[in-house]
């Protein structure tokens, strides 16, 4: 038989065939993959089909041959397996601070990595229209100013928004940048949160990285280096309720005992358990007092309560005594 142009890449499109094409319920035949090649200009004879899925196997694709009425060829175990995909599909779609269109074209991409059949099954199981999204399409570009400025040990300067109640964009300080050391990017809340060293208030800071603006890496060196090197990431989410700072103070907390899971959803499976009684409990925790810690404990329902520090609890009560003159 002559050999065409591109008999060259013939091994890597059976390769790609099997790979976009076949699963484990869906083998391809060797006339499926004759009719691939042919649809790709290549002309094959089925020894030299065979020569190359045996080659591909040796290369260490999981190449599994099938007998019987269907039998074919398919990839078994890939990079990413079905479920991996599937949770990081369900990560994408339900991220407020990656927009409408951005998550379709991820989706897209991690589809590709399984066969067709699979990537529409998971197709159909999307749920990305109505869901609240962001409408800051460069959050890509300053994910990757972050990353390059962290890896560079410098600074970056951006402007930093919020919205006005006709959702109009306000710039904080009168447009005035901010100059920051970054630490590290976190997620929280369904949020993408930049948490920096901020020179000029001399601390550890947060900001929503959907909210800043024309970022920029600029020459100067990083700050605070040792107030970086201490800061646990892990431990600053958890402290920071809905990431809004507060003053950080050592509370006690009394607890209903049906409240175990959520105190352990929130402050992790190492936080000291005393029983008080067969129905409560008492643990010592460092928080962020804030009013979304406020409203956190208001969420339980009456099944928490603060018990030290005193002032803690009356800052507590004085909150509660606001939202009811508010409504």
């Amino acid at each position: 038989m002559p050999r065409t142009a591109n008999q060259k890449t013939k091994l890597l499109y059976v390769m790609e065939a099997l790979l976009h094409e076949s699963d484990e319920a869906h083998p391809l035949s060797m006339e499926d993959i004759l009719r691939y090649l042919s649809e790709k200009g290549i002309r094959a004879e089925r020894k030299s089909v065979y020569s190359d899925i045996e080659t591909l196997q040796a290369f260490g694709l999981d190449v599994h041959g099938t007998r019987g009425r269907t039998a074919g060829y398919y990839v078994g175990e890939r990079d990413f397996e079905l479920p991996e995909i599937k949770l990081l599909i369900d990560s994408v779609q339900s991220s407020k601070f990656i927009t409408e269109r951005k998550t379709m074209q991820l989706i897209r991409k991690l589809a590709s990595l399984t066969s067709v059949h699979e990537a529409a099954l998971m197709k159909r199981q999307l749920f990305v229209k109505n869901r609240i999204k962001s409408m800051n399409e460069s959050i890509y570009y300053n994910v990757d100013a972050i990353h390059q400025a962290i890896a560079e040990d410098k600074q970056i300067e951006f402007r930093y928004y919020s919205y006005t109640v006709t959702k109009e964009k306000k710039f904080r300080r009168n447009g005035r940048p901010y100059r920051v050391s970054p630490l590290a990017l976190s997620w929280a809340e369904e949020n993408y949160y930049l948490i920096a060293y901020e020179g000029e208030a001399g601390k550890i800071k947060h900001f929503r990285v959907d909210k800043m603006d024309g970022i920029r890496v600029t020459e100067k060196f990083r700050e605070g280096q040792k107030l970086l090197k201490e800061t646990d990431m892990g431990e600053y989410t958890r402290k920071n309720f809905s990431m809004f700072g507060g003053q950080e103070q050592t509370v006690t907390l009394r607890f209903s005992n049906r409240m175990i899971g959520v105190v352990i959803d929130t402050f992790g499976k190492d936080v000291p358990i005393l029983s008080l009684d067969e129905d409560h409990f008492q643990i010592h925790a460092t928080v962020a007092v804030s009013p979304q810690f406020f409203g956190w404990l208001f969420g339980l329902d009456g099944e928490a309560e603060i018990t030290a520090p005193r002032e803690v609890k009356e800052a507590f009560l004085r909150q509660l005594e606001r939202v009811k003159q508010g409504c």
